[in-house]
């Protein structure tokens, strides 16, 4: 399979007009300054890009940034300007063709942002490890609708945990699926090509995720996918598809559950794009000076990341309430008081 992406990306397609849906191309609207920095990225790049959603977290100056799939390279010069000169971009992808792109315009973008912040690797996301770069050494890995190409999801998400410090978080778009896909329409280079096979049922991902050691992924945004391809929506319109962007922290003590500790935060404001409310993902949204309850992962989250100089935190995790309300059932049994004749008894 990856000799059939690398084929498909690297002489099938030569721009995103030969892309025969639109699965891998649903670029959200974006931000006045996200579209003026687009406007710095060399016009071949642009042509070349075969991205989904949004790749953009929060708060990247001066970080250290790896891109999974990074492709022609648009969303690594996008980024680079987000870094900043002290930070740093890492670009990996597995096509010659694609590399080559992204790498002969080096030198125009350096001199069109002042300075030199990039770098592409020719490489596996399933084996990172071979690229030589140290365990704990990266603040945040994107990916833009590239993980659904791997062969071996698992293996990229604990490569990712891998390479993450703590505290750092793997932010990246995708396609879903609401079921499995057969092995039939996997096997289908096209299909596969156009991002729709070889995504993940929904549910399979989250138990992924949590394997590879991020015990509570977090759905940013979604929306559905419309083929627009008679013929493939013929072949493989029975399966409904999404395109989504998740945010996985690397924390220890992170919980299966969100539990419910009596905590909360305010959010101080100062970040930049969110100067009114925070976005942590699609169900926290934090306005500016008001107390907002969270579970002791949000907490988390917040606390132990490079969000927490943005706000102010209450309680801690001295006392327990089970459940946090709304986040699932609170006690999974019947309700006291039940049927008199189902007798007594303890263990059984």
């Amino acid at each position: 399979m990856h000799d059939a992406v690398k084929d498909y990306y690297g002489r099938v397609l030569q721009g995103s007009a030969d892309l025969q849906t639109n699965a891998c191309c649903t670029d959200a609207s974006l931000s006045a300054d996200l579209k003026r920095m687009l406007g710095n990225i060399h016009d071949e790049v642009l042509a070349r890009y075969y991205g989904c959603g949004l790749v953009y977290p929060q708060m990247l100056e001066g970080a250290t940034v790896l891109d999974l799939g990074s492709g022609a390279g648009r969303d690594v010069y996008l980024l680079a300007q987000l870094v900043g000169e002290s930070g740093r971009v890492i670009g990996v992808d597995m096509t010659d063709e694609q590399l080559e792109v992204a790498r002969r315009h080096l030198d125009y973008h350096a001199e069109k942002f002042g300075y030199a912040n990039v770098e592409f690797h020719q490489g596996y996301i399933e084996k990172l490890d071979e690229l030589g770069l140290a365990d704990g050494s990266v603040d945040v890995i994107v990916s833009n609708c590239v993980i659904n190409l791997s062969p071996d999801k698992l293996a990229v998400l604990r490569e990712a945990h891998r390479l993450l410090k703590p505290g750092g978080e793997l932010y990246f778009s995708d396609v879903y699926a609401d079921r499995r896909v057969p092995q039939h329409l996997v096997d289908d280079p096209l299909l596969y090509g156009e991002c729709l096979s070889g995504a993940l049922y929904w549910n399979d991902f989250l138990n992924l995720a949590k394997q590879a050691g991020f015990a509570d992924p977090r759905l940013v945004e979604d929306r559905p996918i419309s083929i627009d391809n008679p013929q493939v929506q013929a072949r493989i319109g029975h399966i409904d598809f999404w395109s989504a962007t998740y945010r996985l922290f690397k924390l220890d003590g992170l919980e299966s559950h969100c539990e419910d500790y009596g905590q909360a935060v305010i959010y101080r404001g100062g970040i930049d794009g969110q100067e009114e409310r925070f976005e942590l993902d699609a169900h926290h949204h934090i306005a500016r000076g008001k107390v907002f309850p969270v579970c002791g992962n949000s907490w988390r989250m917040l606390h132990d990341t490079r969000f927490a100089p943005h706000f102010d935190f209450i309680g801690d995790f001295s006392n327990h309430y089970g459940i946090f309300a709304g986040c699932g059932t609170a006690v999974p049994f019947a309700a006291s008081g039940g049927d008199a004749d189902a007798g007594g008894g303890g263990c059984c």
